[in-house]
């Protein structure tokens, strides 16, 4: 029986404002390139997953700045690729340094689905987590977001060492909630780090999907909307 459910943050209950897609589209356009932010969409998407990736062999922030140099370049030369434009060394490091002055004022807001779903959770009498990676402050991010009234707890990999899919930070949730692995529930959108890192430790997994980025997956339920979530929690008899 399900008795928790718990959530990843970025691009599962939130988003970026202003859009990524018009923060890059500017950087680009700063460093000589014209890339309209509709174009930019797909290759963000794929830049992200490479990097997720990369930072659950073992976290980007630990390793040294030349590597980190490196990394940064290959995510913006992802996000041109995705829009068929390859661009030099120079020109990818001018993107980088515009992008870290722009992200400055960058926040967050959530996806439309969000707030009905949790509600609905909440009077289910279910104990909702979220389990991220990012590191802010994010008790802050939860009350301007209205998201406190429905979240039991928050985990952040800060506050245990250890970044998904690592399992410090899904025992904590398990802990914060009071269930066993197989009470639990954990819904996000990055295949390695939250399907691997939650089954990992015996939690069920559920992939949301909203972009089609893993079509492949067919191990575990995948969905394109939150709102698809309830089916998934209790299973038919």
């Amino acid at each position: 029986m399900t008795r928790a459910v718990f959530f990843d943050w970025f691009n599962t209950l939130a988003r970026f404002d202003p859009p990524r897609e018009a923060l890059h589209s500017q950087a680009f356009l700063e460093s000589g390139i014209n890339v309209p932010p509709g174009e930019l969409g797909r290759g963000l998407l794929v830049a992200d997953r490479g990097w997720f990736e990369e930072n659950a062999r073992s976290r980007v922030e630990e390793r040294g700045p030349e590597e980190q140099l490196e990394i940064g370049i290959r995510y913006e030369e992802t996000v041109l690729a995705g829009a068929g434009i390859k661009a030099d060394r120079e020109t990818l490091l001018k993107v980088l340094k515009q992008m870290q002055r722009l992200y400055k004022g960058i926040t967050f807001i959530l996806f439309e689905d969000v707030l009905d779903v949790l509600k609905t959770l909440k009077q289910q009498g279910l104990i909702l987590g979220l389990l991220t990676n990012v590191n802010e402050d994010m008790d802050a991010i939860c009350r301007r977001l209205d998201l406190e009234p429905y979240l039991n707890f928050v985990v952040t990999s800060r506050e245990v060492g250890a970044d998904k899919p690592s399992p410090p930070i899904f025992l904590a949730a398990l802990e914060h909630a009071g269930v066993d692995a197989s009470e639990a529930v954990h819904v996000g959108d990055q295949y390695k780090m939250d399907v691997v890192g939650a089954r990992g430790v015996g939690i069920s997994p559920i992939l949301i999907d909203r972009y089609n980025l893993y079509p492949e997956v067919t191990d575990c339920p995948r969905i394109r909307a939150l709102s698809e979530v309830g089916k998934y929690l209790y299973p038919s008899p």
